[in-house]
């Protein structure tokens, strides 16, 4: 019976195009991808000796000895593919160091492939496998079935593989990685039923085609510029790693300058600077061996992830590295000089999970000087910071339950009145385990979860729950301030929040004052302007807090109908500073020339009070006079300072 190659023709057709695909998309690094172009390229083997065999087969008088040795390769090339997928899933699950530690796996995986390979090489004495008969037509030995039943070890060790590590996988990208078992099962019994069409590697190639389109796609794992992996890649196989138990070093580089150089370069340049970063540390990981994955986070962040294996030699790769950039780099006639962070760790020793990795990899260059050298993760390593850091979320969300967040006040002295004639509510949180927590550490926590809306309307309540009491009454203080996040003033639903819960506890509109930072001031949303004017309509008066920390908008600030302007403390120790002194002078002019109320924040000497006193400031907030205290220590220090008036 002579056998038709038109669909090996079209497998042919599909792996030149998947190999295609593999080179113009620059997926041949990593191990990932190293393992797919191998399983390409046996099954790409596989299908040219088939065409081969078929043709010999139909020629009349074909070269025995050449049938003999291409019948042979197509069996070995064909008995290879299941396993060489078997370890591409390996790679995509990243379980090797499982598998050479698993002594059952170790040596019975590779024990069908050893088997039909030693019986492929006695064949020619045996002709268990095939032979040649009278007519030199190709003829299946008694022991050929074994081949098959070898396939179908493999493959069903590799569908038990796949659905043992679900989770790690989309379910687009489980039934690819499937596709192929199924396509080949299919072709399997076709082809037995109708031995004439030989299916089976035009089905492999369409299942590696599925894989190529669905799961090898460099838009989600490779950074376009630099050409390493980027942040979803990397998140994806550290969550991975600490999902199987892998132990991983990890060179962690991040340069803490790059903002800066990315200003003075410009977007293009800057661009440029990263490449030529990312091909001196793949030089490097060749040249010394490494077989590291190298990886791009963003903003100058670099990373080596490197298995134990390899790991012998990675403080002196480590100092390498750090010693190569310390020189700098010319760009366009520039030397641009780079303070690089370059840090060791190891998971799961340093790292009990993936959030306290990645919250380390981001703020280690932050919360440390630059020495120079590199630092170990487990010197700078603090368990307590990052355990409060995991659970931040669930420790504000029970705060909100249990209300355990307090309100504090901190007085505000009005020189012109001579007392204290009002007060800012102040946020504190003090947890049962981890003990006081500052605003710095859960606000942007919060704001980041979306639970400051919840702690705003918290704290909007407790103030004027107090504010309608018969102690605040008693204390004749005009107003108090609450804080406003950039979250809360763009949110829609903030003037109704704020004038329902005053109706409430039928508290007028002129007893709180919302103060807002001067970030929030700086943008120019819509919703936010929308925002201030309804409540300042509403009789809602608003300040600005901390004017002087940042950039400041004045055309911005001129607009908004603020009634008092908050100094930041950076304002206070301005003598030693002569032009900064000037600088002071003249912002208090310009607020007040404005009709602009004036506080002036952190004061903690009676010399600081009668120079800002001399300056027309007319309020002072600091130490001097009290830190934020609790509502009973308020209304009692309060109610004191009335008597000795």
């Amino acid at each position: 019976m002579e056998k038709v190659a038109y669909f090996d023709y079209c497998a042919f057709i599909l792996t030149i195009i998947i190999f295609a695909s593999i080179f113009f998309r620059k997926m041949t690094h990593g191990k990932i991808n190293r393992y797919f172009l191998i399983t390409v390229l046996v099954s790409f083997l596989t299908i040219i000796f088939d065409i081969w065999a078929i043709t010999l087969d139909n020629l009349p008088n074909p070269n025995v000895e050449v049938k003999y040795i291409v019948h042979s390769s197509y069996l070995f090339f064909h008995s290879l593919t299941i396993p060489v997928y078997i370890a591409y899933l390996v790679a995509m699950t990243d379980t090797w160091h499982k598998l050479r530690t698993n002594i059952i796996h170790a040596i019975l995986l590779p024990l069908p492939l050893i088997i039909i390979v030693i019986l492929l090489i006695i064949n020619a004495l045996t002709q268990n496998v095939f032979y040649l008969n009278e007519n030199y037509m190709y003829c299946r030995g008694k022991l050929f079935p074994l081949v098959y039943v070898a396939g179908f070890m493999y493959a069903i060790y590799g569908v038990s593989y796949i659905c043992y590590y679900k989770k790690l996988f989309k379910t687009s990208r489980f039934w690819a990685l499937m596709s192929i078992f199924m396509l080949v099962l299919f072709a399997t019994i076709f082809q037995m039923i109708y031995p004439k069409y030989p299916v089976e590697m035009f089905a492999t190639s369409v299942g590696l085609l599925f894989i190529a389109i669905l799961i090898q796609r460099p838009e989600e794992h490779i950074d376009v510029i630099t050409g390493l992996h980027k942040l979803t890649g990397y998140t994806a196989d550290i969550k991975r790693g600490f999902a199987n138990g892998k132990h991983i070093h990890i060179i962690l580089i991040n340069i803490a300058n790059f903002n800066s150089i990315r200003d003075m370069l410009g977007f293009d340049e800057t661009n440029t600077l990263l490449h030529r970063l990312a091909i001196k540390f793949a030089d490097l990981n060749k040249k010394n061996k490494l077989n590291a994955d190298l990886y791009y986070l963003d903003k100058g962040r670099f990373r080596f992830v490197i298995d134990s294996d390899y790991a012998n030699n990675i403080e002196e790769i480590a100092s390498i590295i750090n010693e190569a950039l310390k020189p700098g780099i010319n760009i366009k006639h520039m030397d641009i000089n780079l303070i690089a962070h370059i840090c060791i760790g190891r998971c799961p020793e340093d790292f009990s999970d993936y959030e306290s990795l990645m919250y380390f990899g981001e703020r280690f260059s932050i919360d440390n000087e630059y020495t120079g050298e590199v630092v170990y993760a487990k010197d700078l390593f603090k368990k307590e910071q990052f355990d409060l850091h995991n659970n931040l979320d669930s420790i504000i969300e029970n705060a909100i339950t249990n209300r355990k967040f307090q309100v504090y006040y901190q007085p505000i002295y009005s020189i012109k009145e001579k007392r204290f004639n009002s007060a800012e509510a102040l946020l504190r949180l003090i947890d049962d385990d981890y003990g006081f927590i500052p605003p710095d550490v859960f606000i942007p926590a919060a704001e980041k979860s979306g639970a400051i809306h919840k702690i705003g309307a918290y704290v909007l309540d407790e103030v004027c729950q107090f504010i309608a009491s018969d102690d605040f009454n008693k204390l004749n203080i005009d107003y108090i301030e609450i804080n406003l996040s950039v979250a809360q003033c763009m949110h829609k639903g903030l003037p109704k929040l704020v004038l329902d819960t005053l109706e409430r506890y039928h508290v007028s509109p002129d007893k709180i004052n919302l103060e807002i930072t001067e970030t929030a001031a700086s943008y120019s949303q819509n919703i936010m302007a929308e925002n201030i004017e309804t409540l300042n309509a509403s009789g809602i008066s608003f300040s600005l807090d901390d004017y002087g920390t940042g950039y400041s908008n004045i055309q911005r600030v001129s607009t908004l109908p603020l009634k008092i302007v908050k100094l930041d403390r950076t304002f206070v120790n301005v003598e030693d500073n002569p032009k900064m002194f000037i600088v002071l002078e003249n912002t208090i002019k310009m607020l007040k020339d404005m009709e602009m109320e004036i506080v002036a924040e952190g004061i903690e000497t009676e010399h600081l009070v009668k120079k800002f006193s001399d300056m027309k400031c007319e309020y002072i907030q600091g130490y001097y006079f009290s830190k934020p205290i609790p509502k009973n220590d308020f209304i009692a220090f309060i109610t004191m300072q009335n008597k000795n008036k």
